[in-house]
């Protein structure tokens, strides 16, 4: 729910636009802030390193109100009468995860006059209007690099779940079922298999870094070519036209931000040019693909499987067609939100938070949107 940088320099920025003057950093007095996360339930005792939840609110409650600053705690987020539109009107500050989204939109945006700050614990804040915020003179910011391990080990690892033929054994194992050949016939090595990933962001790059010892032959398309020793050490192909990567790829894994432009970009027409029988990874966000294409490329085996965590809208609904089409792995929105990343975005947003009391400027690499003018990912 997903993102990804494509550029070592944090903003590349639109020429300037019009926007309304709000604060950059804190002004004076105690400050309100909201945080929408995931409630962990039970499982919020289970470990007390599971910050990243409504239970535990990224572990900074004390330290805000011993500084005098007011901090809200929620997981209802959607519809008029929802928890967050009680404290819209008067917030400061608005703590969102990818994980349990809650969207911000123009409207919201417009109804939040006190809002000078939007935080993302995570990487990715396709949830929020940007162009509203940038026009509105909001900062937004996020935790970049918190969970791009995270999420490249996942993508690994639902490459192999889905080349091996994984799940099928795991099923009949639960129903009392032993079936060798029902999962043997279409059950491949990795070795020698052509992998591409559609953007090669720190993720991306991560990804093919540890591809590379499966001895795959590893394509990538970006908006920006690598540099040429870092292209030579991962060993990986350069690919300037996606639609001419596509036909050669085996696994093809999705790593791209979710922008104006790449929203779905996976359409019927792109999933019919891969190869019949490529299987596909998107943990980056679920809009970069059409929802039905994917269900129906499944079903009809053009794509022999599909996996990730990531869907639209989420949470998705029970109805989705993703839950009910043939040879996926999917999972809710788990990819980024290990217990070691979950720790790395508190210690990020923390650091911002104290930055903004005091009128510090934050990590380059972390604006999304700063001074009305939007990270080059996102343009």
């Amino acid at each position: 729910m997903a993102m990804r940088k494509v550029a070592e320099s944090a903003i590349r920025t639109l020429g300037s636009r019009s926007c309304q003057s709000r604060q950059l950093h804190a002004t004076p007095g105690s400050k309100k802030i909201v945080g929408v996360f995931y409630k962990a339930r039970e499982h919020a005792e289970k470990n007390p390193n599971f910050v990243g939840c409504v239970e535990r609110g990224l572990g900074i409650r004390e330290w805000l109100e011993s500084q005098g600053h007011k901090y809200i705690v929620t997981d209802d987020k959607e519809g008029p009468n929802c928890e967050l539109e009680k404290h819209i009107s008067d917030m400061h500050v608005l703590i969102t995860t990818p994980f349990h989204p809650a969207y911000v939109t123009e409207e919201r945006i417009k109804k939040a006059k006190n809002l000078e700050l939007l935080l993302t614990a995570g990487i990715g804040s396709d949830h929020i209007d940007l162009n509203a915020a940038a026009n509105a003179g909001l900062t937004v910011a996020e935790v970049t690099g918190s969970n791009v391990v995270s999420v490249a080990e996942d993508e690994l690892m639902r490459v192999l779940i889905l080349v091996r033929n994984f799940l099928p054994g795991y099923h009949q194992v639960i129903n009392g079922e032993w079936d060798v050949a029902a999962i043997a016939h279409r059950a491949y090595d990795l070795e020698g298999k052509t992998v591409g990933t559609v953007g090669a962001g720190r993720i991306g790059k991560r990804l093919l870094q540890r591809l590379k010892p499966f001895n795959c032959n590893l394509l990538y398309h970006d908006r920006l070519q690598m540099e040429p020793e870092l292209e030579k050490q991962i060993g990986a192909k350069f690919e300037e036209d996606l639609d001419a990567m596509l036909p050669k790829c085996d696994v093809i894994v999705i790593n791209t931000p979710l922008t104006e432009k790449t929203r779905g970009l996976f359409d019927k027409e792109r999933i019919a040019k891969c190869k019949k029988g490529a299987v596909i990874v998107n943990n980056a966000r679920g809009a970069i693909m059409d929802t039905q294409a994917v269900a129906d490329a499944c079903s009809s085996g053009h794509i022999a499987g599909y996996s990730g965590d990531v869907w639209y809208p989420q949470p998705a609904p029970k109805d989705h067609p993703w839950r009910y089409m043939p040879n996926q792995a999917m999972t809710p929105h788990i990819s980024g939100t290990t217990i070691d990343a979950q720790l790395r975005y508190a210690a990020g947003v923390k650091d911002m938070l104290d930055r903004y009391f005091k009128g510090e400027d934050f990590p380059s690499q972390n604006y999304i949107v700063k001074e009305g003018k939007l990270a080059s990912q996102y343009l």
